[in-house]
Parts: C-alpha cells; structure tokens; sequence
C-alpha cells in the first residue's frame, strides 16, 4: 500500500513538471476582416478550401468560412421590423 501511493506520488510529480506546449506561430494567415473586405480572394479561397482543405489548413478555411458568414449576414441588423400587433386571421 505505501509503495503504491509512493509510486502515484511520483507519478503526480513528474506529469507536473512536464515540457509546455509552446505554441506554433501561425504563418502569413489573413484575418477574418481582411478576407471579408476582399471578395475576390475570399471566393478564390473558398473554392480552394473546398477542394484542398488539408493543404490549405483548418485555420485558414476556418476564416474563410467565418469571413463569408460576415459577408453573407451582413452586420447583424436586421431591416425589418414586425408590427407591435399580431395579425389576425
């Protein structure tokens, strides 16, 4: 009993005392703004991420995907706005 707990003791010690993770820097990925301020690179990009998306990376076709949300729902407001009365039928 006391050699297992010793032994889990040790085992707590050394997963705390592991390497970090440091992170990767990303490569020359444009923004979410930048793709969606330019149409054509973002269609181009698009149609890329469809066919090559391991090539592209999950990253950069994430982005692209958010970035044609944008374009595609505009700001978020909405034009219409319903009468404050239902309507009876």
């Amino acid at each position: 009993m006391r050699k297992l707990s010793l032994l889990l003791i040790l085992i707590v010690g050394l997963t705390g005392c592991g390497l970090s993770e440091t992170p990767i820097p990303e490569p020359d990925i444009p923004t979410v703004e930048e793709l969606a301020a330019d149409p054509a690179r973002l269609k181009a990009l698009r149609e890329q991420c469809k066919t090559h998306r391991s090539n592209l990376g999950d990253v950069l076709c994430d982005r692209v995907a958010e970035a044609t949300r944008i374009r595609f729902y505009g700001d978020g407001t909405v034009p219409y706005t319903p009468s404050d009365t239902p309507p009876k039928f």
